[in-house]
């Protein structure tokens, strides 16, 4: 089955967040107190969507392990989404990525387009970091998920695959904890899909 635009953001970031660790000792931060939103409880992975019950893109299920996730270490991903409509360019994504601080919830800025970021086009970011004509990465290839915009309606999925987290150089306070996003992924003003994750990070 093929993967959907909202799917292959929610596993880069799921994969990749930790590299909101942004390298910046003292940031601009945003602080809201916890309880204020449904997925406000500190450890342990959970996901829900968060859009109008009109959205045409619903997450399924998504699965992630370990839990805390290890960096550096194997991260084993499953998820399937239901597209009720095509998505072409411009896709665009707003994340807000947030940390628990005690009974805080601190924002993280955006840096060099980690973290709190709003991205105007997905499409050009994938095209960016697979060259069309190029073939598309595992485990992509391996089950048949495109990694181009359009991405046609349909079901999609992806089984259980493991992706290797390498050794980072990212400061501890911002590896070790507990986090959660807000992605929300819309196109010429339309919101497609809006999806919310909590997990925790370890770093060894």
């Amino acid at each position: 089955m093929r993967m959907s635009a909202l799917s292959l953001l929610l596993l880069l970031c799921a994969v990749r967040l930790c590299a909101a660790a942004l390298g910046s000792s003292h940031p601009q931060l945003l602080v809201e107190r916890s309880g204020s939103r449904r997925l406000g409880k500190v450890g342990g992975f959970a996901w829900e969507n968060c859009g109008d019950r009109r959205d045409p893109v619903v997450l399924q299920s998504l699965s992630v392990a370990p839990d805390p996730i290890s960096i550096p270490g194997s991260l084993r991903v499953s998820a399937a989404v239901n597209s009720g409509k095509t998505m072409a360019s411009p896709l665009k994504a707003v994340l807000v990525v947030e940390k628990a601080l005690g009974d805080l919830w601190i924002q993280l800025p955006c840096i060099d387009q980690l973290g709190s970021c709003t991205y105007n086009d997905v499409c050009t970011i994938l095209d960016e970091l697979i060259p069309p004509g190029t073939t598309c990465p595992e485990p992509l290839l391996t089950y048949g998920i495109p990694c181009h915009c359009p991405f046609k309606a349909g079901s999609y999925s992806l089984p259980a695959s493991d992706f290797v987290l390498p050794d980072m150089e990212l400061p501890s306070w911002m590896t070790n904890g507990n986090y959660r996003v807000r992605a929300v992924v819309s196109n010429g003003g339309e919101e497609l899909g809006c999806v919310k994750l909590a997990f925790s990070l370890q770093s060894q």
